[in-house]
């Protein structure tokens, strides 16, 4: 027998309004959607607290931080991504596209090692055994400044769900690291550099830009027309840049480090994504352009948590607050994101909708969720 479930007198978040009314789930979808702050027998009176499609995250490090949770320490695998699986659940993330790595360098001072192709096998035997309590693709970071990028890619294929490839590029002395003495920090921080080894470390990343990044570029634009996936890039800061992304057919643009990128990613059609810690923060860690002054330009279309998952229904708050307009907020982590990737079964409240829910008040000023399903099952 189909489960029925109404939530009644709730403030839905729809995509231009919210208003009072209530939302009727049958089976794993939304059967219908009234208006009206009337409780019918049998429903939940959710007291005036918010209605709201569940998030959709596109860039999250959050796996990664589980599998590693300290420099040279390697958490078994299962337990790190059913422990990951269930802290997003918990903030309201009903849909992650899971960031990995691929484009190794394991030669030099600083190495990285491939692990996605093992990590993402090992997250669908979970997800084929029932264990997921939400939606999971794949995100794969492909690094141009490395050794091994070509290779990685041939590991997978259209059935690896790889619904996002962003195309990164940290070498030092330009975009997000076009600051040196940030990079000097970090690295001498993580790793214990002195400044003789932190100078090879740059040399050694611009030799490889310099002998392979045209080369994975190109392949990493097809090899994400094969997945099927949507191609993203990492860290415009000029028009120039967002010029080459835009002639790789590339419709969404992760973090602009700039206004000068993040105008021209408008100009070309190409959706702007931010992270939640650069709202709540104020700014950047990395000393780039502020989130909130390009919400506040109107060049701001996705909010990604990145490192700290908790903060992305915060963060669309926040914006709401700011916009005065609570719905253009959560749209930004739930139906730009979900149209950003081709997921038009949700990211909305609308009958035939996957039922991924998300129930909220707020309480000092901030939003505590009560309770998040996934295609209509209880998962927080």
């Amino acid at each position: 027998m189909t489960e029925e479930m109404i939530l009644a007198n709730a403030t839905l978040v729809l995509p231009d309004e919210t208003v009072t009314g209530r939302v009727r789930v049958v089976g794993d979808s939304i059967a219908d959607i009234d208006a009206g702050a009337s409780v019918p027998a049998g429903a939940v009176d959710c007291e005036g607290d918010y209605i709201s499609p569940g998030l959709v995250e596109l860039h999250t490090d959050n796996l990664e931080r589980h599998i590693q949770p300290r420099p040279k320490v390697d958490w078994p695998h299962a337990a790190a991504i059913l422990a990951h699986d269930a802290e997003l659940a918990s903030t309201g993330i009903t849909t992650v596209f899971d960031a990995m790595r691929i484009g190794s360098i394991p030669s030099g001072s600083a190495r990285y090692l491939k692990y996605a192709r093992g990590l993402s096998q090992e997250l669908w035997d979970l997800r084929e055994q029932d264990a997921l309590k939400i939606s999971h693709f794949l995100h794969l970071r492909a690094e141009v400044c490395s050794e091994t990028l070509v290779e990685e890619l041939d590991e997978f294929g259209p059935e690896d769900r790889v619904g996002l490839v962003s195309i990164m590029d940290h070498t030092p002395g330009q975009r997000q690291f076009r600051d040196l003495s940030k990079l000097e920090a970090y690295m001498k921080g993580k790793y214990a550099m002195d400044d003789d080894t932190f100078m090879q470390h740059v040399a050694h990343l611009k030799g490889l830009r310099d002998r392979n990044g045209e080369k994975h570029e190109v392949e990493t634009v097809k090899a994400a027309n094969r997945f099927g996936a949507v191609l993203a890039s990492h860290d415009d800061t000029t028009e120039e840049q967002v010029q080459v992304s835009a002639g790789h057919g590339i419709r969404l643009a992760e973090f602009p480090t700039t206004v000068e990128a993040a105008r021209a990613c408008h100009t070309h059609d190409i959706k702007v994504m931010m992270g939640a810690p650069n709202i709540i923060r104020g700014g950047s860690h990395s000393g780039n352009v502020a989130a909130q002054e390009l919400a506040e330009l109107g060049y701001l279309d996705i909010i990604s948590s990145d490192y700290v998952p908790s903060a992305l229904l915060l963060s669309a708050v926040r914006l709401g607050q700011m916009w005065g307009d609570m719905a253009r907020g959560l749209r930004t982590v739930t139906q730009t994101p979900a149209k950003a990737v081709g997921l038009d079964d949700r990211g909305v409240l609308r009958a035939g909708a996957r039922a991924d829910l998300i129930r909220f008040r707020m309480r000092a000023g901030v939003p505590a969720l009560n309770a998040v399903w996934s295609r209509g099952r209880r998962v927080a």
